[in-house]
Formats: structure tokens, sequence, C-alpha cells
């Protein structure tokens, strides 16, 4: 890691008044060297509160998408144009708009890992450490659409029992997980909980100790007595894991687990970042204000 190149970038940062947000599945030296590390919409959350002008996020379009919507003030710079997301580029506006006219009566929840346009269609957004809850408080007279990872959706199913409507989304990087790298992990580390994040297909699901989000996670690790853990997530979280829990080990259930799009920013993307105020992420109106609106019941209903 270059020196110049950091002192560089901490030069910017200062001068532009910026933030730099690195979601648990960056690389390990762009969380080192973020302000804050953490679950998509918490650091859009936890942005939106700074005085910051600029916010640069390392992680992928969407979570740009929501801190723009969160924090319209001010300028959102994504490192790599490229870096989307598979699932949320799964259903469109147009392939929600014609599925809500089937079930014109149902709400709709959607994954915050969805695009600006999908949010601003859906009634609901949700995020997995809180989708159980979320629909669980839903009317139970009213059809439930969820939308886009039909994963998550069956897990919320099998939790509340409400028999959703799902959208055959998926994270394509969770799903290379499987049923044999868990029980090739069970035999190689005994003494280990195995921690699985709800994204990963139902039979990694039924095999795993606890079922977690990525903030739950790192909550659940802290908190425990248990001295060894087969991560079944992506494995950049691997790096804020061992990090907070040097005293602790961490195995991943695969080293297939590894999303190209979370590993496209790089620090000197973050410096051309800065330097060039590039790539800036907008999302314009009405989307923003109806996408807002989605977020906004989300907390109304599960206050934090």
């Amino acid at each position: 890691m270059s020196v110049e190149l950091l002192e560089k970038i901490q030069a910017l940062k200062k001068q532009r008044n910026a933030v730099i947000l690195a979601h648990n599945y960056q690389p390990g030296d762009i969380q080192d060297l973020s302000d804050y590390a953490g679950d998509s919409l918490g650091l859009s959350v936890q942005a939106a509160r700074t005085e910051a002008d600029v916010i640069v996020f390392c992680g992928v379009r969407f979570m740009a998408e929501t801190a723009a919507i969160l924090s319209p003030e001010k300028e959102v710079l994504l490192p790599d144009k490229n870096a989307g997301c598979p699932m949320a580029d799964m259903i469109n506006a147009q392939q929600l708009d014609e599925l809500k006219n089937k079930h014109p009566d149902a709400l709709v929840v959607c994954y915050v890992n969805s695009t600006a346009e999908v949010k601003a269609l859906s009634d609901y957004c949700c995020t997995s450490g809180n989708a159980v809850e979320l629909v669980e408080l839903l009317p139970k007279d009213r059809d439930v659409l969820f939308v886009p990872d039909r994963n998550l959706g069956d897990y919320v199913n099998e939790k509340t029992g409400r028999n959703m409507i799902l959208w055959p989304g998926y994270c394509s990087t969770h799903v290379l997980i499987g049923a044999e790298d868990v029980h090739k992990a069970r035999q190689q580390y005994p003494d280990a909980l195995l921690l699985a994040h709800p994204e990963c297909n139902p039979e990694v699901r039924s095999l795993a100790d606890e079922l977690l989000s990525t903030g739950q996670m790192l909550k659940f690790v802290n908190n425990s007595d248990v001295k060894e853990f087969v991560i079944a997530t992506e494995n950049g979280i691997l790096h804020t894991l061992k990090k907070q829990n040097p005293d602790k080990a961490f195995y991943p259930v695969t080293e297939k687990a590894i999303c190209p799009n979370m590993k496209k920013i790089t620090l000197g993307k973050v410096l051309w970042a800065l330097e060039d105020m590039q790539y800036r992420i907008t999302v314009p109106e009405p989307t923003c204000s109806n996408a807002r609106k989605s977020l906004d019941r989300m907390i109304e209903v599960i206050p934090k």
C-alpha cells in the first residue's frame, strides 16, 4: 500500500469535505481506508448524518443510489461506474409494474439490494436483517410481493409462514455456496460455528448454525464466547471479523464466495474519484422521492 497514495486520498478527502464508505464485502485495504465500514443501508444512513458534502461509496451502484436517495443534497461518487449488482438488475421497473398489475391488492416489499426505480414502485424496503420483522408486521389480509431475492424471500416465508409471492432473482455469489462446501467445512473445522447469510440457497441455510445479515454476523461474533467460525457469505467480511476479533479464528466456507463487482474498487480508483469527482450517482425526481417513501415506511414500521 503506497503511503503517498493514501496521503493524496486523505488530502483530497479533506479538501472536498468528503466521507468514504466501504461495504463489508470490499477489499481489506478499502475497508481500512474508509471512515465507516458496514452494510449498505447502515452506511447510507450514517453518511446522511454527517456534515460531508461528498460521499464516496465503495460498494456497488444500488448502494450509491440509496445514499443519493437519503442525501439528495450531497454529491455521491461511485469509484467504478461498472460496479453493479447482478441481483438488483434481475428485475426492472417495467417487470415490477407488470407483476403489480397481476396482483393489484398486494403490498410490495423490495430488498434494499434493488435499483432506485424498483424501490420507487415498492411499498416498503427491507434489509436482510429486518425482512422477517417487517413482513410479520404487515397486514395479514394483504398478499405480499417480495423482490428481487427468492432466497431471502424464501427464508422470510419459512420464518413467518407468510407464503409471499417471490420474484426469481438471486445473488450470483451466494448461490456459489453449496451444501457440499458446508459438509467439507464441518469436517475440517468441527468445533466452529457456521454462520450463513439468508441469501444462501435453502440447503445451505438448513445446515447453518445461525442465519444472519452481515451486520448481525459482526455483532454475534463480538458477543460470542466461541473461538472458531465458518462464514458462509461473501469473503470480504472476514477482514472485518478478524480485525475486530483478533483472538478468534474465521474460515470461509468456500474460496469461491467472491463478488467480482465488490472487488472492482481500488485505492487508485478512490483517488481518481476524488480528483475528478467521478462517477456521480444521481436519482432523478420523482423516482428519488418515491424511493425515499419506501425506505421511510420501513423505518416507521421498524424504528431504530
